[in-house]
């Protein structure tokens, strides 16, 4: 109530004894850098350097293992492709007018096959290529396709259960979820 009237003291500042001392304790005489500021900024700059480090050690890390499971698969598909008892099938196609093929690497003893698509048109958004397995109690859907893009695709196949023979296999194009018979247009239908 006093400071609305006018009657507050003005403020002061300190006295300048006092003003040095506080200054000269919170700096110290160390000269124009003083030792405790150093040391701070020697602080933040290795904490800084230890949180890049390891953002940078954790990028490494995932890119490894990525590179890792890369290498495994490559592994994998090279010895299926090498194994002696793989034998080599291309069939060619035509989709959309395209003149393509598809290659089969079918390692019957370990009952794996490779399939690569070359050339094949990509589906439209609500189709995919369906692989069917032909053997002797009829077709067996084998995998799904979706070709969104106008490049090659590989796909590992598991052949069904050891009791069943495949004697061949088809493609055709189905509704992009899959069907359990094929309905769509057929793309090749080959025995082996």
């Amino acid at each position: 109530m006093t400071d609305s009237l006018g009657m507050a003291p003005h403020p002061r500042g300190p006295r300048p004894e006092l003003k040095a001392r506080v200054l000269e304790r919170a700096f110290g005489s160390g000269g124009p850098v003083p030792w405790r500021l150093a040391a701070a900024a020697l602080f933040v700059l290795v904490m800084g350097g230890g949180v890049w480090s390891a953002a940078m050690l954790k990028r490494v890390r995932v890119q490894r293992d990525w590179l890792a499971a890369r290498v495994t698969a490559l592994e994998d598909t090279l010895d299926l492709i090498r194994s002696p008892a793989t034998r080599v099938v291309q069939i060619p196609v035509t989709t959309s007018g395209r003149v393509g093929a598809v290659t089969i690497f079918a390692d019957n003893a370990q009952r794996r096959w490779l399939v690569a698509c070359h050339g094949l048109a990509p589906n439209t958004p609500s189709q995919a290529y369906q692989i069917w397995f032909i053997t002797e109690t009829g077709m067996t859907r084998a995998a799904v396709m979706p070709m969104d893009q106008d490049r090659p695709m590989w796909m590992a196949l598991d052949l069904p259960a050891d009791s069943v023979h495949v004697m061949g296999v088809a493609m055709s194009i189905e509704a992009r979820a899959g069907s359990a018979e094929p309905k769509g247009p057929m793309v090749f239908h080959v025995q082996l």
